[in-house]
């Protein structure tokens, strides 16, 4: 996610937010054994990782620690990809797709586990994820998924109508799915001391340092910075997502980087607090452009969706998300909104994560689709493994070339066509 020019507040995770480490800008040339380009999930996972397998990790970030998606995101935890696991053994096949639904079972596991190894500072629950049924085709489709992922040793079952309105609060779903393996957390709490956790392993973090382009030097890589210093180093990685396509040829165009939308209110009044969420889970729904919601650690009913794919001018491109939110709960009617904010996401042309190595020693990541907290924390260590050994069996997917999208420069007037289209079947809520 990126910067919008209309603050009318600090996000609600920078206002709730554990404070970050002591990081400064890179101010003199150094060297390293693997570069980390971004100071967000993967790239600190990474690092993290990689300093604790004994290799010199120096970090880079060109604003400060979780400024992107990693900061401000909805702080859901939730395992699994948008596919699911049979489509995945016929998209990659019987080991390769055993293997991803094996890593994408597994990454809210590497949050909370992460967590409590380290002692970190980060509000958290974890009584599970409800996916809501918009309609009856989707119910049957969270049905089948629930009874897939629960094949796989997934703690995982389907909702009718009855038992989702009482653990959402909200009798607007036909039904859905749980998976309990998934939480929340505070997504900047977490990314801020994840940081601090890297930094006691003997990682080096840099911060306000943005890189500015690579090249080859007699067999190892030179990154150049704003500033002016450069790190020479054995290998790098890109964990910068949505902001480093302009680094590599071609990789901005291989996204779409769509705008999305977050509200959240003030806390709740414990009289309608005690209705909604009663057992602490996540939601999030089937519809196309969809909904993402849940109680901040403060109390808080918070809201997530597609908004206009340009910057916001106003409080009014945030509006459609108030009504939505009084619509799937009518109890908080008169509740003020306490915070809004907005930001750029990466969606990949097949809606997975995607693995580049343009050329050897430089892996580049992107794709997070609506899981990135879990999703690229596994990816960084994951991709530190990598690093280390040299062998691909320890990434979850395999490596593959960079694909721009078709017309690109047309994504703003296409993208808008899609979210008008996607509204329409939709439905109302």
């Amino acid at each position: 996610m990126s910067q919008t020019p209309f603050p009318l507040s600090p996000s609600l995770w920078a206002a709730t937010a554990v404070p970050p480490p002591d990081t400064h800008p890179l101010t003199q040339s150094t060297q390293a054994d693997v570069l980390v380009v971004g100071g967000g999930y993967a790239g600190l996972s990474a690092a993290l990782h990689l300093a604790e397998q004994g290799a010199r990790a120096v970090l880079l970030e060109a604003r400060e620690i979780g400024f992107g998606g990693s900061g401000r995101n909805g702080g859901q935890v939730i395992p699994g990809l948008k596919y699911d696991p049979d489509a995945l053994l016929s998209m990659f096949g019987a080991e390769g797709g055993e293997r991803l639904i094996r890593f994408a079972g597994a990454t809210a596991d590497s949050v909370f586990n992460l967590i409590e190894r380290h002692g970190m500072n980060v509000p958290r629950v974890r009584h599970g994820w409800i996916q809501g049924a918009h309609n009856a085709a989707a119910l049957k489709l969270a049905h089948a998924r629930a009874a897939q992922w629960a094949r796989w040793g997934a703690d995982a079952q389907p909702l009718d109508k009855g038992e989702a309105a009482r653990l959402i609060g909200s009798d607007r779903y036909l039904g859905g799915w749980v998976d309990r393996r998934a939480g929340a957390v505070q997504p900047l709490s977490y990314a801020r001391e994840l940081a601090r956790a890297a930094l006691g392993a003997g990682a080096v973090l840099h911060t306000d340092t943005p890189v500015t382009g690579f090249k080859r030097d007699g067999g190892r890589w030179v990154a150049r910075t704003a500033g002016g210093p450069v790190v020479m180093a054995d290998r790098v990685v890109m964990c910068a997502n949505a902001y480093g396509g302009d680094l590599l040829p071609g990789l901005r165009a291989s996204i779409i980087d769509a705008n999305t939308f977050q509200v959240a209110t003030s806390p709740l009044p414990e009289r309608l607090r005690a209705g909604i969420f009663p057992e602490g889970h996540v939601t999030s729904d089937t519809r196309n452009l969809l909904l993402y919601f849940r109680l901040d650690h403060q109390g808080r009913l918070l809201m997530g969706g597609r908004g206009p794919f340009r910057e916001p001018t106003g409080v009014q491109d945030w509006s459609h998300l108030e009504r939505v939110m009084v619509k799937l709960f009518p109890q908080v009617a008169g509740v003020p909104f306490e915070y809004r904010w907005c930001g750029r996401v990466a969606i990949t042309r097949d809606y997975l994560p995607h693995l580049h190595e343009p050329q050897p020693g430089l892996l580049v990541n992107v794709g997070c689709q609506g899981r990135g907290v879990g999703l690229q924390t596994s990816m960084g260590h994951a991709m530190a493994r990598y690093l280390l050994s040299g062998d691909p069996g320890a990434l979850p997917v395999p490596l593959s070339p960079v694909k721009s999208f078709p017309l690109y420069g047309l994504r703003r007037l296409y993208v808008g066509a899609a979210v008008t289209w996607f509204r329409m079947i939709d439905g109302g809520v």
